[in-house]
C-alpha cells in the first residue's frame, strides 16, 4: 500500500508541525534518568550522554546486557522500576512504550521534573555535530549502520546511534569527533513522528509505505508525515530519497518542486545516483555505479564500483544512499566504496545464526511485507537453487490486520512458510485478528503452526543440505534459532 499524499493527512501531533526548534542543549540536562534504559534505543542514548560526561542513571524491569555495559561505565542502574529510582533526577527519558501510569514516569510528573521523549534525548546527544537521518518504512537500520561503517572507514570518526549492533564496529552507538566538524549518523524511527526532531544536514529517505497505522490513522499520514522530517532539515540540508520507491520518489519531486536541495539514488535510470549491474554471488553482491547531478553549485560526475559483503539489490540500494551521503560530505566516492565493502551486517538483519545437517539458518527483523519479501530474496540468493524455508512471526495485531495477504503474498516467496502466533508487543488483541488471516489466505506455501517448536519440527523434517531457513519477525522470533538448528541437527542425525 503506497500513500497517497494528496489526501489530507489525519492526526499528526503538534510537535510535528514547523517550525521545528533546535535540537536541546546536553548541558542543559543535568542528571538523566532513563525510564526502560535496557532497550536497544534507550540504551544507546544514555551511552552517547555519559560519553559527554552527564551523569546519568535509569531501570528496567529487568537485568541485562545493555544494562551491565551502562553500569561498567558509571550509570546507576535501578532493577526493578520504582518511584523512588526518579530522585535527584533533572531529566527523566521516556519512550513511546512507557506508559503514564509507569511509577516512575508519574513520580516524575508529580514533581515537575523535566521530562523528555527519547528522541529528544537524542537530539541533545547530537550536539553540535552535523547530523545524517535516516528514515524510511523499512530498510533504516541497515542504511544507518552501512553510513556509520563508511564514515568510519574513511577516517571521519562520526557518531552514531542505530537500532541494531552493527557487527564492523561492535556497537549501535558511539560517539566520535565532536562539533560541526564531527558527523553524527543517526537512525531516525518514524513509528511516533518523533523523527522530525533532529534538524539533520542530511535527511535519508529510503522507502514511504503504509505502517503504523496505529498511530498515524491513515497512509496519507504516514506520507505526510515524511513530507515534514524532509521539512525538518537544517538550512541548508539535502534530502536523499530513493527514486525506486514510488512513495519516497513522490517525496523527492515534491521537495524539488519547491526548491530544496535533493538527490535521488536507485536503480531507475533518473536516478542521480544509479546503480546498474547487480550480481548477487552467496552471501555477497556487486553493482556498478555511476552520477552526474549538480547541487549546492558543484558539479558532480563519476562511476565506482560497489562490493559488498552482503546480499541482495535492497543492500545495493543502501549502499547508493550511502555513496550520496559520502558525495555531499565532500568524501572521496571510491574510499566510501571500499568501506561499504567492510560492512557485514547488524544484528537481526540477515544475520546469520549456524550450520546444522548442511542447513543454513539466518535471523532477520523483517516485520512489513516489503521487508519480509527482501529478506525471502536475499536467501534464494544465498541458496543458490536450494530450498527457502521461513519461520515468521507477525509483530502487532494491527499490522496483521491491515497487511494480512501482503504477508502470506511475501511469504509465498519461500518453498514453505510456517507461521506462528502474533507478537502483541504493545497491544491489546483485536478480536477476529489471529496469524490465521495470513495463513488463509490462499498461498498453499504458507501454513500455520502452533508453536515454534511445531515450526522448528515441520521444516526440520523438509529440509535437506544447501537449503536455508529463516526466522523473520520483529518480536522474539530471533530465540528460535537456537530451536530449528536443534531440531535440524536431530533430524540430520536420525537420517544418517
Amino acid at each position: 500500500m503506497t500513500p497517497q499524499p494528496d489526501a489530507a493527512p489525519s492526526r499528526l501531533p503538534d510537535f510535528m508541525t514547523p517550525p521545528f526548534p533546535a535540537r536541546p542543549d546536553p548541558a542543559g540536562l543535568g542528571r538523566v534518568h532513563f525510564v526502560g534504559m535496557g532497550g536497544t534505543g534507550m540504551s544507546a542514548v544514555a551511552d552517547l550522554l555519559l560519553d559527554r560526561g552527564l551523569a546519568v542513571s535509569g531501570s528496567d524491569a529487568k537485568d541485562g546486557a545493555a544494562l551491565e555495559v551502562l553500569r561498567r561505565k558509571g550509570a546507576a542502574v535501578y532493577v526493578p522500576q520504582d518511584a523512588r529510582n526518579v530522585e535527584g533526577a533533572d531529566t527523566v527519558v521516556v519512550s513511546t512504550a512507557i506508559r503514564e501510569d509507569n511509577p516512575e514516569l508519574a513520580a516524575a510528573r508529580a514533581a515537575g521534573l523535566r521530562v523528555l521523549h527519547r528522541s529528544d534525548a537524542l537530539a541533545a546527544a547530537m550536539g553540535a555535530n552535523r547530523t545524517i537521518a535516516v528514515a524510511g518504512t523499512h530498510g533504516k537500520t541497515t542504511t544507518s549502520s552501512m553510513i556509520a561503517v563508511m564514515l568510519d572507514g574513511v577516517g571521519a570518526r562520526p557518531s552514531f546511534a542505530v537500532g541494531a549492533t552493527i557487527a564492523t564496529l561492535g556497537t549501535n552507538a558511539a560517539l566520535g569527533e565532536p562539533g560541526e566538524d564531527g558527523w553524527f549518523v543517526a537512525e531516525a524511527d518514524e513509528s511516533d513522528g518523533s523523527f522530525v526532531k533532529y534538524r539533520p544536514a542530511v535527511a535519508v529517505v529510503t522507502n514511504v509505505e503504509a505502517d503504523h497505522l496505529d498511530f498515524y490513522g491513515s497512509a496519507e499520514a504516514v506520507a505526510e508525515a515524511f513530507e515534514r522530517f524532509a521539512q525538518s532539515l537544517a538550512p541548508g540540508g539535502v534530502l536523499v530519497a530513493c527514486q525506486d520507491d514510488p512513495g519516497s520518489r513522490a517525496l523527492a519531486e515534491r521537495r524539488r518542486a519547491e526548491g530544496a536541495q535533493t538527490l535521488t539514488y536507485g536503480t531507475d535510470a533518473d536516478a542521480d545516483v544509479r546503480i546498474s549491474d547487480v550480481s548477487s554471488d552467496g552471501t555477497t553482491s556487486s553493482a556498478a555505479l555511476s552520477w552526474s547531478f549538480r547541487l549546492a553549485g558543484r558539479e558532480l560526475q563519476g562511476r565506482c564500483l560497489l562490493r559488498l559483503s552482503v546480499p541482495g539489490v535492497h543492500n545495493q540500494r543502501n549502499a547508493a544512499a550511502g555513496v550520496a551521503c559520502a558525495l555531499i560530505a565532500g568524501v572521496d566516492p571510491e574510499r566510501a566504496a571500499e568501506a561499504l565493502g567492510t560492512y557485514t551486517g547488524a544484528a537481526r538483519r540477515f544475520e546469520f545464526r549456524g550450520e546444522a545437517a548442511g542447513v543454513q539458518v539466518f535471523d532477520d527483523y523483517a516485520h512489513h511485507p516489503t521487508e519480509v519479501a527482501a529478506a525471502l530474496q536475499a536467501a534464494r540468493t544465498v541458496a543458490a537453487g536450494h530450498n527457502v524455508y521461513a519461520l515468521f512471526q507477525p509483530h502487532l495485531f494491527s499490522r496483521t490486520r491491515e497487511f494480512s495477504h501482503a504477508f502470506a503474498e511475501a511469504l509465498s516467496l519461500a518453498d514453505r512458510a510456517f507461521v506462528v502466533d502474533i507478537f502483541p508487543a504493545r497491544e491489546e488483541p483485536i478480536e477476529g485478528v489471529t496469524s490465521r488471516l495470513i495463513t488463509e489466505a490462499g498461498f498453499s506455501e504458507v501454513r500455520f503452526a502452533s508453536s515454534a517448536h511445531d515450526a522448528a519440527a515441520r521444516i526440520a523434517s523438509l529440509a535437506a543440505p544447501g537449503d536455508v531457513v529463516m526466522t523473520i519477525g520483529a518480536g522474539d522470533v530471533t530465540e528460535y534459532g537456537a530451536v530449528l538448528l536443534a531440531a535440524l541437527g536431530e533430524a540430520g542425525g536420525d537420517r544418517r
